[in-house]
């Protein structure tokens, strides 16, 4: 099997690419930049690096990029800086996530092609009815209009769950939503939700990098997990001690 990971010089994405080289898989990175990937990386014959903006790959090269691989995942996101917030690309994730499955139906693949995208669990998924507080959709709605990010986050989602859908012939995805990003060194315990069970404003729980880089690949690589959270936005959180 052999997986693009959009994203993989971010902290979550560094995660999700060493999960999968330690399942003994195939994978392709898209980075702006090697200077501060993994020195492992750069000499892993399992590893192929494609150095280049997601958004400065035409639509043909993305083809040739995606036409052996089985899965892709972004872990795209924006940085924490005011030109990262504020900045362009104000739609890095949605524009990434459409440009990418523009590539996989022009490729016309015989089985569908997953797609795993890393999401937030201050979205809602609306396609099931997911209580909120008046006051949690205030300070949602607020966030959305004052932080541009979070906009992109939603509208990812959205476009794999509105124009992808759940029965496209070249895509099978699913969006997971971890709560509030802590660094762990290991795998630690993790569960999986189909919606929060939590406040993501108000009683936000934590979700570790290394765990959400698990869940990703175990999405991936094993059919009964796939199977589960096919066409679902899963939120996912550490046990708590």
């Amino acid at each position: 099997m052999t997986t693009l990971v959009v994203g993989a010089s971010g902290a979550t994405g560094k995660q999700l690419v060493e999960q999968l080289l330690s399942m003994n898989q195939q994978v392709k990175v898209i980075v702006r930049s090697t200077a501060k990937l993994p020195q492992s990386w750069l000499n892993n014959e399992k590893l192929a690096i494609i150095e280049a903006g997601v958004l400065d790959i035409s639509q043909n090269e993305m083809k040739n990029h995606i036409k052996d691989c089985d899965a892709v995942a972004s872990c795209l996101g924006h940085n924490l800086s005011f030109k990262g917030i504020y900045g362009k690309p104000r739609k890095l994730v949605k524009d990434a996530v459409i440009h990418i499955c523009k590539a996989i139906k022009g490729n016309k693949p015989k089985t569908p092609v997953k797609f795993v995208l890393m999401n937030t669990a201050g979205n809602r998924n609306r396609g099931l009815d997911e209580p909120i507080s008046f006051w949690e959709k205030l300070v949602v709605g607020l966030i959305r209009f004052l932080l541009p990010p979070h906009s992109d986050n939603e509208q990812a989602a959205d476009y794999l769950r509105t124009s992808i859908g759940q029965e496209n012939q070249y895509i099978n995805w699913a969006a997971v939503r971890p709560d509030s990003l802590i660094d762990e060194d290991q795998v630690s315990e993790y569960k999986a939700h189909p919606s929060p069970t939590r406040s993501a404003v108000f009683n936000a729980g934590k979700t570790s990098r290394i765990n959400v880089g698990h869940f990703m690949a175990k999405l991936i690589t094993d059919d009964t997990t796939w199977k589960q959270w096919k066409g679902k936005m899963p939120v996912i959180y550490n046990q708590e001690k």
